[in-house]
């Protein structure tokens, strides 16, 4: 059976993430904030031991811990806002995936990080956002060179996902196909990428033709 360590397992996007992958046959570790602060380099390491040790090894890492998804204008950022935003985002995910390297070279495996489309257009009130995920994304690419040949690496950028209710209408405008997407076609995406054998540092883009609108002009 396949061993998975999702970070972020507890939020909309990871626990879809985490329950298709179970669902799929993976013995998975969902990690949320309660299992430790990803963005700490030594907590990390010690999730990725303890997932080593609950699931029997690992052969999948999703880096999907976050922090900092906030809107705010560029002159009021804090410092705390951009340290928010980076620790678990870009610092975690190469801290976490730092740690898991040597098990998914054993196993063949793969990491993938749900980075975002905010990675790929400037968002001026996420500012902070939007550069952890740029970051993020730039780890993808990275670590795939790195990690080559044993593991891949991958990245998975959600577009309107996990929205409220109130905001769908909006939302919806703002893609080409008319409507928000859910958290589970993040989990579709994750699927293949894990059976995608020669897939590897680059990122596919779940998001209904929001980053082409953007391109457009449109964004938050």
């Amino acid at each position: 059976m396949r061993s998975a360590l999702v970070t972020g397992g507890t939020g909309r996007v990871g626990s879809a993430i985490a329950s298709r992958l179970e669902r799929d046959g993976w013995k998975v570790l969902a990690a949320g904030r309660a299992d430790g602060d990803v963005s700490n380099v030594e907590q990390a390491r010690v999730l990725v031991d303890r997932a080593v040790g609950e699931l029997g090894g690992l052969d999948l890492l999703v880096n999907a811990a976050g922090e900092g998804f906030a809107p705010k204008p560029v002159e009021k950022l804090t410092e705390a806002d951009w340290d928010a935003a980076f620790g678990a985002t870009a610092k975690g995910s190469f801290f976490v995936t730092q740690a898991a390297a040597p098990h998914l070279r054993a196993s063949g495996g793969c990491v993938l990080m749900i980075e975002d489309v905010a990675a790929y257009a400037p968002w001026p009130s996420f500012a902070a956002h939007s550069a952890a995920k740029a970051a993020q994304a730039m780890l993808t690419r990275v670590l795939a060179r790195a990690l080559a040949p044993e593991v891949r690496v991958c990245g998975i950028a959600p577009g309107p996902v996990a929205v409220e209710p109130e905001q769908e209408q909006r939302r919806a405008a703002e893609t080409l196909l008319g409507r928000v997407g859910s958290p589970e076609d993040v989990a579709d995406a994750v699927v293949y990428l894990t059976g995608a054998s020669f897939v590897t540092g680059t990122t596919l883009v779940v998001d209904g033709g929001r980053l082409l609108q953007s391109v457009a002009g449109l964004g938050p």
